[in-house]
């Protein structure tokens, strides 16, 4: 079992099947039809004119900030944002594009008055200010509703374009129990990851209307991100959405048991109630020896990122009873 991240899933049976049949074509031609079923279905199913299929979700956010910004542009973010600190900084260095990072709140949120008060002045000294860039969910947190409709009035009002890093958007539409365009809806943009919760192999939507999507598909084979007979892939994704979305609610229900019982362990500090999806956070105690006890637990086929503070991530390949194990080695090794 792997707690390292829902990036480790396998994918199910249905969708080797379906990868083993798929009706393919070059993709870069624009006729492969199941690549080309993936991205109308999702462009509709998103509320989205169009959509592109991208090899990962940081090739997707990638596209989707050039696509929205030029070279000397700006981009407003959270410090924790991914397609800011954990992409490499691909903006920067393939785009061009200058990220203004702004602290996240405790709940994920920016706060408006710092993210107005970063905007550049229209002045030749300045990078221009052109997009903000929010994620959902971030570290496990879900963005409320009503924020997001902030976000959307903070970005008419101020002439921006706002993108939505949503590689586990579907998380946070089951956490919150709406239809994912009740989300979709307040974004010029979204990305959407099927390699995830949701189990695909490979794989990553790129959403919005069609001129952007044509820039982004340039793009993408700028990038060297053009696939032939991708449709494999696709086939795989398209189940990832239409069967898979369910299995996040046992996802999170298991995340919320496993904040449980790692809150009764000695060293470890966690509040369940902050547990809103699959992500589940940790502090320890410096007599915790976590490195030790990752190794420990390698040799019970149980794998671990040791830090602190931890990151434990549910998924599909997680059962309750894999959670059960892992808290009884837990409490083993910790004496």
């Amino acid at each position: 079992m792997d707690f390292r991240s829902d990036t480790v899933t396998k994918p199910t049976d249905a969708m080797r099947a379906a990868m083993a049949r798929a009706e393919v074509g070059d993709d870069v031609y624009g006729d492969d039809p199941t690549v080309n079923d993936l991205e109308q279905w999702a462009a509709q199913q998103h509320g989205f004119e169009a959509a592109l299929f991208t090899t990962s979700g940081t090739q997707a956010n990638l596209l989707g900030l050039m696509a929205h910004c030029e070279r000397g542009d700006e981009y407003l973010c959270g410090q924790q944002a991914h397609n800011y600190k954990f992409e490499a900084g691909g903006a920067a260095v393939l785009g061009s594009i200058q990220p203004q990072p702004i602290e996240n709140n405790p709940d994920g949120t920016l706060d408006f008055a710092k993210l107005k008060a970063a905007i550049k002045p229209d002045d030749c000294h300045f990078a221009r200010t052109k997009l903000l860039s929010l994620e959902n969910t971030i570290n496990g947190k879900v963005l409320p509703l009503a924020y997001l409709a902030e976000a959307r009035e903070f970005v008419d009002q101020h002439g921006l374009s706002l993108h939505l890093d949503g590689a586990r958007v579907y998380n946070a539409a089951v956490a919150l129990d709406v239809d994912i365009k009740e989300i979709a809806q307040y974004f010029d943009s979204m990305t959407i990851c099927l390699s995830k919760g949701l189990s695909a192999p490979i794989g990553s939507l790129l959403l919005g209307n069609k001129a952007f999507i044509a820039k982004a598909r340039r793009l993408r084979k700028m990038v060297g991100g053009g696939m032939r007979q991708a449709g494999i892939l696709a086939a795989a994704g398209k189940l990832a959405l239409t069967e898979q979305v369910t299995q996040l609610k046992t996802d999170h229900q298991n995340a919320k048991k496993l904040a449980i019982g790692l809150s009764e362990l000695a060293g470890f500090s966690v509040n369940p109630n902050f547990v809103e999806t699959n992500i589940v956070f940790a502090k320890l105690d410096e007599s915790v020896q976590i490195g030790q006890i990752a190794q420990q637990l390698k040799t019970d086929g149980i794998t671990i990122s040791p830090g602190n503070p931890i990151r434990f991530v549910t998924h599909k390949d997680v059962t309750s009873a894999d959670i059960d194990l892992l808290l009884t080695k837990l409490a083993q090794y910790l004496k």
